[in-house]
């Protein structure tokens, strides 16, 4: 069996979402590390927390042909899955609270351009079994030319 190359490079990362007219933007250096068809992207956010201290959170969004995962690590742990008409569990863990939640994605497109990809997607979000939520993400990566 052949092995896969994997392919490390920066890039800047900017991720959009948007839920009931509120818009939320995270602007962040990343890496990517590309392995055979899938696409490792990964980013460090700071948030600010329920007693406005800053938590720290390592994100990893898993592109593969048809999917994106999004998990999340660190003060804020979290997982979800995204594929087109399909419904996917995931969950939430905070120091405050933990749920199990699920999306249901209703559109996502991905465009791979060289080392620039675009995807955006949208689904509704349930927390226990209830419609918590509509939304409608974009990400944007563009590879950082060596300095």
């Amino acid at each position: 069996m052949a092995e896969v190359q994997s392919d490390k490079y920066g890039v800047s990362v900017t991720l959009e979402s948007l839920q009931d007219g509120q818009r939320n933007v995270v602007k962040a250096a990343g890496e990517v590390t590309a392995r055979g068809p899938q696409l490792y992207i990964r980013y460090e956010e700071s948030s600010q927390g329920p007693q406005g201290e800053a938590v720290s959170v390592r994100t990893t969004i898993k592109i593969s042909d048809s999917e994106l995962k999004l998990i999340r690590h660190g003060g804020i742990q979290s997982e979800q899955s995204f594929a087109p008409g399909r419904r996917l569990p995931g969950f939430y863990r905070s120091p405050y609270t933990q749920f199990n939640l699920s999306t249901e994605t209703r559109k996502l497109d991905m465009v791979r351009n060289g080392r620039s990809l675009t995807a955006s997607w949208e689904y509704d979000l349930y927390v226990y079994e209830e419609l918590s939520g509509q939304f409608a993400i974009s990400l944007h990566i563009q590879e950082e030319p060596q300095s």
